[in-house]
């Protein structure tokens, strides 16, 4: 027998047997076994790729939203280059009756300021074809002055274009500045459950004077002229200065009197409550002679002026601002949806 032959191991049953020798892993060595311990860093690796998987989502969600913003400003502009701002007056062909809008709260920067309005009136009254000017009213009032602004120019331009009259159409509220800017229409109608007049003159604050007081908090205020802290709040209340403030409101109530009296004449009912800022129903404004009857603007274009065929010369907000506005208002829902589930998926 070879020495090759000899050295071979014997096959199995021919000879005692081996121990069998342990199997290796198919790939490298055999992992040890973990210590306890390892599970909470599985734990902590799992909830670590889970958090990534969270903000890639985040992610992909955060880019559809500004894709899909800056998409919707591109059509608001191919919007505005193909109708431009002021282009919202539909050019007028025959005779009609012009119809201006005074909504909300009369002030500065709001819709209804004395600027918008006194230029709607001017191309209502300026436009050829239109024979007669509706004041449609929807408002609680707001600032004397903007009022008085309004008051002054439909006057003038009643005297300018003698021919065209103006009415005043209250709807659910015509009170304080906006009856101020009625007064001075020829004609005032309204519906029977409208409410109208409150020719009357407000101001108010607080006093904070006791709360600081209480909390201990000291007031320190340093002027140069004596009256330059009028009317503070957080300082004691003057009898001096209240009579003087009472002089200024009064002052004004009484230009909103006469100019009331001044739109109004003999149709005012002799009754001593018409300006103690109190607020009537249409049906009372009628007998009292702050309204002239009941009806709608259509009633009013149709019966009073003979012209029922209505145009709006109002200025509103440009199809650019309400687009914007609503694409500003989808950002803020978009941005706290995003922050609530962050907050959600972080927790």
């Amino acid at each position: 027998m070879s020495d090759w032959e000899s050295d071979k191991s014997p096959e199995w049953g021919d000879g005692p047997e081996k121990p069998e020798k342990e199997s290796k892993p198919l790939f490298g060595r055999k992992s040890p076994k973990l210590p306890p311990e390892s599970g909470r860093d599985w734990k902590l690796i799992e909830k670590l790729v889970m958090s990534l998987q969270a903000e890639q989502r985040r992610s992909r969600r955060w880019g559809i939203f500004f894709k899909f913003l800056t998409f919707g400003y591109l059509i608001a502009l191919l919007f505005i280059l193909k109708f431009p701002l002021g282009a919202s007056l539909e050019s007028v062909s025959g005779k009609h009756t012009a119809l201006v809008e005074i909504t909300g709260p009369i002030a500065a920067d709001e819709l209804a300021s004395a600027d918008n309005i006194v230029g709607s009136l001017r191309t209502a009254f300026e436009e050829p074809n239109s024979v007669a000017v509706i004041l449609r009213i929807n408002s609680p009032g707001g600032s004397p002055v903007q009022s008085g602004y309004v008051y002054d120019e439909i006057r003038r331009l009643r005297e300018e274009y003698p021919e065209k009259k103006v009415y005043a159409v209250i709807s659910d509220i015509g009170a304080s500045g906006a009856y101020y800017i009625a007064a001075a229409a020829d004609e005032i109608y309204a519906n029977r459950a409208s409410l109208v007049g409150s020719i009357g003159v407000v101001a108010g604050g607080f006093g904070f004077t006791e709360v600081m007081d209480k909390i201990g908090v000291e007031r320190r205020l340093y002027t140069a002229g004596e009256n330059k802290a009028f009317l503070d709040p957080f300082s004691p209340e003057e009898q001096e200065e209240v009579k003087f403030w009472q002089g200024v409101l009064e002052n004004t109530h009484k230009q909103f009197i006469e100019a009331v009296k001044k739109g109004r004449g003999d149709r005012l009912a002799d009754d001593e409550r018409l300006f103690t800022g109190l607020v009537w129903s249409g049906e009372q404004a009628v007998e009292l002679g702050l309204a002239d009857g009941l009806g709608s603007a259509s009633h009013v274009a149709r019966q009073i002026v003979g012209q029922e065929e209505i145009v709006d010369y109002s200025r509103r907000k440009s199809p650019f601002q309400d687009i914007v506005e609503q694409l500003g208002v989808a950002f803020g829902e978009g941005f706290a949806g995003q922050l609530v589930e962050s907050r959600l998926e972080l927790r």
